[in-house]
């Protein structure tokens, strides 16, 4: 069983990353952010109350998360192994993890870790543009549209995220060191943890991070 948490400051590639391990190891991928994201677009009682977080940079409350990341979880295509992304971010639902885990019977085998540098965060997500009809991710850099602005997919507008500016990523790195960065000792503690290289580009990571699966 391969039930895994990707680690990593906003930007490190932790969604790219995911998609292709769900490609390699056929793992359902747990991404608390387009979980989000989708409640926002059908404005849910929980999408509500969400973008008020999200769209300043902040976190959600833990028993919203909590009860949402349970409720995932227990579904029958994770009996297998899945990919938990963008979750736990506080020592306290990293707790709640473990123990929700524990008792559903799908307990954390890896915690992989992306290292990344500030400076390449801030390209990263500064860059980043997304299809407002079909959500389509670009970037003006590394993923450019043939028509500057313009969907490729399906002709729609580019647009950037509110949360997707250099003033909001500032505040979620200052979040992320002050709660998230000190998971990474916890979960090296429980010996589950291992950091990889952010830098060397997604075919040389999924290769590492390859190794280090496919080794258990």
């Amino acid at each position: 069983m391969k039930n895994i948490i990707l680690m990593g400051p906003p930007g490190a590639g932790k969604g790219t990353q995911a998609k292709l391990l769900i490609s390699k190891f056929n793992l359902p991928h747990i991404s608390t952010g387009d979980m989000f994201r989708e409640a926002i677009k059908n404005k849910t009682p929980l999408g509500v109350i969400a973008s008020q977080y999200i769209n300043d940079g902040h976190l959600v409350p833990d028993d919203v998360t909590i009860g949402l990341v349970k409720e995932r979880l227990s579904q029958e295509d994770c009996a297998n192994g899945y990919i938990l992304d963008g979750f736990p971010r506080t020592i306290p639902q990293a707790e709640a993890l473990t123990a929700l885990t524990k008792e559903i019977g799908r307990e954390i085998d890896f915690v992989i870790n992306i290292d990344t540098p500030k400076e390449m965060l801030v390209e990263r997500i500064g860059g980043r543009r997304v299809c407002k009809v079909c959500g389509a991710p670009f970037h003006i850099v590394t993923r450019k549209p043939k028509v500057d602005g313009v969907c490729d997919v399906c002709g729609g507008e580019l647009i950037q995220r509110k949360d997707d500016n250099e003033e909001a990523l500032n505040t979620r790195l200052e979040i992320y060191t002050k709660d998230t960065k000190p998971i990474l000792d916890y979960y090296e503690s429980l010996g589950l943890l291992k950091s990889f290289d952010g830098t060397i580009g997604a075919e040389n990571l999924l290769k590492e991070i390859s190794k280090l699966l496919e080794a258990k």
